[in-house]
């Protein structure tokens, strides 16, 4: 069996320690895991790419909600993209549709020609896009290295059968690789259904916050707001538990 290649979705300098200790093959950087992910500060970015040997792929994304950007947002999309190049990122990664749900093909061309020589990824914005077939058809014509998908469904496992047929449609002309619920209890079955070469995951663990005065009455995020005195945290053993059960 050729060697899995498996990218940890991060949030954190921890994270990318506790990926390369775990034997991960590169991680994909973000902020605000819980919108899905967004573009991470330039001190994480330069930090992160300072202390690992892996490949850092930043995430270039604004904002949370949907993919359709303003022109203002772009010229933010570009200026990160041009933050991640100076910083040595191994790559980027970014999704833009159009108001109809196709991939927006004048955009994306714009963020790969300040992207190069990075590596670049579409994202799961392809999990929201009208047509599958045609999106990855467009996806391919842009040239784009790799296309991370669920199978536009909640998790791989139930998008398993169109991820491998993308991953027929596509050739080798680009990577398709699964991301999106992948755990140690499925991530075997996952590769079996889909035949992909790369995984993509998170392993996060609940870590208690080392505060011993709390202020209970007090809420950073609104009503509806993660805990604040706890964070999910990426672990070397959460990763190691789905690398050793995907082989």
């Amino acid at each position: 069996m050729t060697r899995l290649i498996a990218e940890i979705c991060i949030d954190s300098v921890e994270g990318a320690i506790a990926a390369e200790q775990a034997g991960a093959t590169r991680v994909e950087l973000c902020a605000n895991l819980l919108e899905g992910g967004t573009t991470p500060s330039l001190g994480l970015m330069e930090t992160t790419i300072a202390r690992t040997k892996l490949p850092v792929q930043v995430m270039i994304r604004p904002r949370g909600g949907d993919f359709l950007y303003s022109e203002i947002e772009v010229e933010m999309m570009l200026r990160d993209i041009a933050a991640a190049r100076a910083a040595r990122a191994g790559g980027v990664v970014f999704g833009c549709l159009t108001a109809d749900g196709k991939v927006d093909a004048k955009l994306t061309e714009r963020l790969i020609a300040a992207a190069r020589p990075l590596s670049v990824t579409f994202h799961r914005a392809f999990d929201v896009s009208r047509d599958p077939a045609e999106a990855l058809q467009t996806l391919i014509g842009l040239g784009i290295d790799r296309l991370l998908t669920s199978g536009q469904e909640p998790s791989v496992l139930e998008g398993a059968p169109l991820i491998r047929r993308l991953i027929e449609l596509a050739a080798g002309r680009l990577i398709v690789m699964p991301g999106g619920g992948i755990t140690a209890r499925n991530v075997a079955r996952c590769v079996s259904e889909t035949g992909a070469s790369e995984i993509h995951f998170a392993a996060l663990s609940e870590s208690p916050s080392g505060m011993t005065h709390r202020n209970p009455n007090v809420f950073m995020g609104g009503e509806l707001r993660p805990a604040e005195y706890a964070r999910l945290v990426t672990t070397k053993g959460g990763i190691q538990s789905v690398l050793d059960a995907a082989h």
